[in-house]
């Protein structure tokens, strides 16, 4: 990952928005936010005085269950089963890249 790679991911999950703006940029009630971080769907960081700030990531997230639900009408038990099985998903992309880059380097190397 470069640079400019690993500033976009920090950017990413900044904490930037709260409640009622991120609310507002889904299109859904503040209470269905609280809802959805009761649940574990997403984890908006806290302030020292405990006020939800919410990441670009965390927008996105929202928007995807707001998709699910919608779209596909997932309940929340299938968008939580969903969106855990993509997260693994990724990990283990980004786990099988990494072990090709290994295998890369050794052959590069002469180590095969």
């Amino acid at each position: 990952m470069n640079q400019r790679e690993r500033v976009d991911e920090m950017d990413e999950e900044a904490p930037c928005y709260v409640i009622s703006i991120a609310a507002q940029m889904v299109g859904m009630h503040a209470q269905t936010l609280r809802q959805y971080e009761r649940i574990g769907l997403v984890e908006p960081k806290r302030t020292r005085g405990n006020i939800r700030l919410y990441s670009r990531a965390d927008v996105a997230r929202l928007r995807q269950v707001q998709r699910l639900i919608a779209d596909l009408g997932v309940n929340l038990a299938g968008v939580e089963v969903i969106l855990r099985m993509n997260e693994r998903m990724v990990a283990m992309e980004a786990e099988l890249q990494r072990l090709r880059d290994e295998l890369q380097r050794r052959r590069l190397a002469g180590g095969d």
